[in-house]
């Protein structure tokens, strides 16, 4: 049953790199589709969905009753610019979901280390200075392993990641992360089994999808070349993640999640929880966006009531 709302105007933060690509451009169809998808799914509540492009100058973010970050895909390589504009959108007094307070600590990585503190399941991570060389080389005794992954702390879509084996040449230093980074152990089952991604609106799981990496890759992003597939998750999986959901945000403010999951040691293990700008896998949803679109709607109406 659908919430009656008075009409209301939101904002979805776009970019122009992404929101003005070309039709046939892999990611300009994709957000296209996907804003599409929402767009429709909203009217449906009477809720006008408009896309702001949060780089540029003079936005008047108080004539909406809602702002959502969720395709401001670019913000980690323009991140001072990006929590300026969170600052201004505090000032005008116009709701952010997610929260200013779960944007400002998701888009730091290092929310797994405290996440792992608190006893959830997250592959063993360390934080090193990733531009000294011998921060790096130290961490295969660290964390004893013959093979990492080595992530920027703040970053998205693999941006200057880097996979090392023990003895290998270190890449190029613009090639890694530009200061702090998070170092993992290199799980092997990324590859072969691929990355458990389970989306969730208001709290309650929608859809769900494994993504694998193309051969002779260990990226599971949609622009490597990554196989994305279909899937009901395994229920060990899915309560792990309404466990971690239930820790971080016990008062079910989140108004979407997505959780990164792998298989390791017999258990699922937390990779990355996407609570900024996630895609949200709609074509993988069971009915080509409008499921999860619909989701989206629904908890939107009820943050909205």
């Amino acid at each position: 049953m659908k919430v009656a709302v008075t009409m209301k105007n939101i904002a979805i933060m776009v970019s122009h790199e992404y929101f003005d690509a070309p039709e046939n451009d892999l990611y300009g169809d994709i957000i296209k589709a996907q804003y599409d998808d929402l767009h429709d799914a909203l009217a449906e509540y009477e809720i006008n969905l408009q896309p702001v492009y949060w780089q540029d100058d003079n936005n008047d973010w108080s004539k909406f009753d809602l702002i959502i970050p969720l395709m401001a895909w670019n913000y980690p390589q323009n991140l001072s610019q990006f929590l300026k504009i969170l600052d201004e959108i505090e000032k005008a007094k116009v709701p952010l979901l997610n929260s200013h307070k779960f944007i400002r600590d998701n888009f730091d990585k290092s929310y797994l280390l405290r996440l792992a503190n608190s006893g959830q399941k997250v592959p063993k991570t360390i934080m090193i200075n990733a531009q000294i060389s011998d921060e790096i080389l130290d961490a295969f005794d660290t964390l004893e392993c013959d093979e990492i992954i080595i992530k920027p702390k703040i970053g998205a879509g693999a941006w200057r990641q880097a996979r090392l084996k023990r003895g290998q040449e270190l890449p190029l230093l613009a090639d890694l992360p530009p200061d702090q980074a998070l170092v993992q152990p290199f799980i092997e089952s990324v590859t072969t089994q691929g990355e458990l991604s389970m989306l969730f609106m208001g709290g309650e799981f929608s859809h769900a999808l494994m993504k694998r990496p193309k051969d002779g890759d260990y990226r599971s992003q949609t622009r490597y070349g990554a196989i994305e597939t279909s899937i009901e998750p395994p229920q060990k999986a899915l309560v792990a993640a309404q466990q971690i959901l239930q820790q971080y945000d016990p008062d079910n403010a989140l108004l979407y999640a997505r959780i990164d999951m792998v298989e390791h040691e017999n258990d699922w293990q937390l990779m990355e929880m996407e609570l900024i700008e996630p895609y949200l896998y709609g074509p993988f949803d069971g009915q080509n966006g409008k499921k999860s679109a619909a989701n989206f709607a629904k908890a939107v109406a009820k943050k909205l009531v």
